[in-house]
């Protein structure tokens, strides 16, 4: 099958190193800020402008007029006035879909499961965990103090939910904006990759008996 897996995640759940585990059992490529590089390298655009943007929300614009440009192409003149982190999303998003059509991938974060919304062989994932768990892992990873780690989730985590909720029509976070929303802190990192591959297993196979 050629299934495409997005994960969204909560700062600090290990969304990443599931998305990377998972990956590895399923022999596909996972993309994190390896789409950054790709979507700098397609657009023409500097590799630095998509780290300084990444997954930062913006205040101006409309989204509808950002939306609008996509549907219509990058030649009109809006793009050319638009803010360089709008262009920023619109080359991810464009990415995104390349990534989709070349085969099997895993997808972290930058609204990928919006970007893929109309695709029929995705399975939208949001990883989230208990705080104290999170706080212990940034504290680990960071080397920061309690207070610093709490703090630098908060911040994250509502970075990344202003630019999901700004750029997608859906809410961050809220369960029915993806297929599954699993608890990482309950079966951790190595269980929460199985309870993915069970899934993915089970969605498969119910594609395969609808296509029969």
């Amino acid at each position: 099958m050629n299934t495409i897996i997005t994960i969204g995640r909560e700062f600090g759940s290990a969304g990443h190193e599931i998305g990377s585990m998972l990956a590895d059992r399923l022999g596909i490529p996972c993309y994190d800020k390896e789409l950054l590089k790709r979507a700098a390298k397609e657009s023409g655009m500097c590799p630095e402008l998509f780290e300084d943007h990444d997954e930062r929300p913006t205040s101006s614009f409309l989204y509808n007029l950002v939306m609008d440009t996509y549907s219509f192409g990058y030649s009109t003149s809006t793009y050319v006035d638009m803010p360089i982190g709008h262009k920023v999303f619109l080359a991810q998003f464009d990415a995104i879909k390349k990534l989709a059509d070349e085969g099997p991938c895993v997808i972290i974060g930058r609204c990928a499961d919006y970007a893929l919304n109309e695709y029929k062989n995705c399975i939208h994932v949001f990883i989230h965990a208990e705080l104290e768990d999170r706080i212990k892992r940034v504290m680990e990873k960071y080397e920061l103090t309690y207070d610093k780690a709490k703090d630098m989730i908060q911040k994250k985590d509502k970075q990344r939910a202003n630019y999901y909720n700004y750029f997608s029509s859906k809410k961050w976070g809220k369960a029915d904006s993806y297929h599954l929303t699993v608890d990482s802190s309950i079966l951790g990192e190595e269980g929460t990759v199985e309870l993915l591959l069970q899934f993915i297993q089970d969605f498969e196979k119910r594609n395969r008996n609808e296509k029969q």
